[in-house]
């Protein structure tokens, strides 16, 4: 089954965010991370269902805004695979809140 076709079988609580089938972002990083979350997949650097199950268990967590647990979900997959580092996600996300960085890109 191709990645498409895995992110948009995403059911329940997991199930990505979509108003007349269309997915739904309401700030640009929202799609970014979605994006990043996909093409690192399709890359390889780790299985969908390993992303789905930390989605699933971040979702668990209470946190109601959808791409939060998204982008927390990622992060605690990068780390596990050693890919980046808890510390380097905290400095780059202190670049951005400290406008060292084009919020855009």
């Amino acid at each position: 089954m191709s990645v498409d076709r895995r992110v948009a079988n995403l059911e329940g609580d997991t199930g990505l965010p979509r108003k007349n089938g269309e997915l739904v972002f309401d700030a640009p990083w929202e799609g970014r991370a979605f994006g990043l979350a996909v093409v690192l997949n399709e890359k390889g650097a780790y299985t969908w269902d390993d992303f789905r199950s930390r989605l699933v268990d971040q979702v668990r967590t209470g946190e109601p805004h959808y791409y939060e647990n998204w982008i927390r979900a990622l992060e605690s997959l990068l780390a596990a695979q050693e890919i980046v580092s808890p510390e380097e996600v905290e400095l780059r996300a202190a670049e951005y809140r400290a406008l060292k960085r084009d919020p855009v890109f």
